[in-house]
């Protein structure tokens, strides 16, 4: 089982902790990430692209001249793709671009993601995050306490709207739910703050 610190939001070192082997120390597995990435990040498509066929631009219903005996090429319309105002070939309409995978294997993606990003060293532990005042400054002492640079996740057991509103405004701070933190958030994040509440639902659900 993994040990890991267990740090206050100050940066003080409080006690070493055991994490879940089954959620924190798997090997990770490379095809559930890439499964899961790939659906996420194609669920934020809005596959609203849209451009009109032939048979749906204005205008064309009649022959613009006779078939023979003029010496030019034969139209039928004047709204076939070749002319100016014409439709498009194969135009593209509408879609879902979303990919469905089974519950286990997004369950098996975040456990790859946490494992990888503790493997890296690249996950802290906290015990809380508190604020008394919604303030950015407040929540960069937390950051500069915890020696975090760079993109930074926070991970909390429930929701705290003055940390989620303290963090709104620091390039590269990002604070979700244990819940709401998806597998892409996590491997984007330099670094994973997690709180000691929200390591225990993780577990739980997870393991």
């Amino acid at each position: 089982m993994p040990k890991v610190a267990l740090f206050n939001q100050t940066g003080k070192k409080l006690k070493d902790i055991t994490l879940s082997d089954a959620v924190f120390g798997i090997e990770p597995n490379h095809q559930a990430l890439y499964d899961v990435v790939k659906a996420q990040q194609a669920s934020m498509r809005q596959g609203s692209q849209k451009a009109k066929t032939r048979a749906e631009v204005r205008g064309g219903g009649r022959k613009p001249w006779r078939q023979k005996g003029t010496g030019r090429a034969r139209q039928g319309t004047i709204r076939a793709p070749q002319w100016r105002g014409g439709g498009v070939v194969f135009a593209p309409v509408p879609r879902d671009y979303s990919i469905q995978v089974n519950k286990k294997v997004r369950q098996l993606a975040l456990r790859s993601a946490y494992s990888a990003k503790l493997s890296a060293n690249g996950l802290q532990v906290v015990d809380s995050i508190q604020l008394d005042e919604f303030k950015t400054k407040a929540f960069l002492q937390i950051l500069t306490d915890l020696k975090m640079s760079g993109r930074t996740l926070f991970i909390l057991d429930e929701l705290n709207e003055m940390v989620f509103q303290s963090a709104s405004n620091i390039p590269g701070a990002n604070v979700f739910t244990w819940n709401h933190a998806s597998v892409v958030d996590i491997l984007n994040a330099d670094h994973v703050v997690v709180t000691q509440g929200a390591v225990a639902r993780l577990e739980e659900v997870l393991g």
